[in-house]
């Protein structure tokens, strides 16, 4: 599977600088995109971008941003400085701070992908409740994507299980990423609510976010083709 739209976004969640480029350097960019989370980019910053990026991958930098308006929409234009493919923000923050986000955004002449976070996978009914949110999971996460999309984002993060629901409701060109995707055989680790790789294709995700799978196997190229193989099946 060769393409210049990869399916797949890598998880680099590692604890240190050299394990992860030890395992980029056994991927492919036209197999896959990789994201950068907070503990790698506060530890290597820009620095780890420009070295990935030179490997010729494009870049998730999942950072979550969630803050007063003004702060977001200048730290999401600070992102789109560093050439990054997509970035997030939590749609928590409300209609004003996305919009904020967008508008500055749109004053650039490219701009990466703009996101929200909805619920995160790892958060159970039992989790959202104990925070303040009431109903199930899937009801704040419908509720919080319609705003995304109302808010001018470009798509959600969301569980695979509930991406139908969301690809009926908010269309076909309204993009959905999602983390919690484990191969049948892989263990769930931390993620609650999880899905097979051709399951959440099937449901209408967009992109597919996996750790643990490819960077914990002992061939993760070979992990990494057998996963764009079950998405092309799909």
């Amino acid at each position: 599977m060769h393409t210049d739209n990869p399916r797949v976004i890598v998880a680099l969640d590692y604890p240190d600088e050299t394990r992860a480029l030890a395992l980029v350097e056994r991927l492919q960019p036209t197999q896959c995109r990789l994201k950068v989370g907070k503990e790698m980019f506060t530890r290597y910053g820009p620095a780890l971008l420009e070295k990935l990026s030179g490997r010729g991958f494009e870049i998730f930098l999942d950072l979550k941003f969630h803050d007063i308006p003004n702060t977001v929409a200048a730290a999401c234009d600070a992102a789109a400085d560093l050439g990054v493919w997509m970035i997030n923000l939590h749609a928590s923050g409300g209609r004003r701070m996305m919009e904020a986000a967008r508008e500055r955004l749109q004053r650039r002449t490219t701009s990466p992908l703009l996101v929200a976070v909805t619920i995160l996978t790892s958060l159970s009914a039992e989790d959202i409740a104990e925070v303040g949110y009431t109903g199930q999971p899937v009801e704040n996460v419908l509720r919080l994507a319609e705003l995304a999309r109302r808010s001018g984002m470009d798509g959600v993060v969301c569980s695979p299980r509930e991406a139908a629901q969301l690809r009926s409701g908010l269309g076909r060109d309204f993009l959905l990423v999602t983390p919690g995707v484990r191969p049948r055989d892989a263990a769930t680790d931390d993620q609650r609510r999880v899905m097979s790789p051709a399951e959440a294709i099937e449901s209408g995700a967009s992109y597919l976010v996996i750790g643990r799978p490819i960077t914990a196997a002992a061939d993760p190229l070979a992990a990494l083709m057998a996963i764009n193989q079950e998405i092309s099946a799909a």
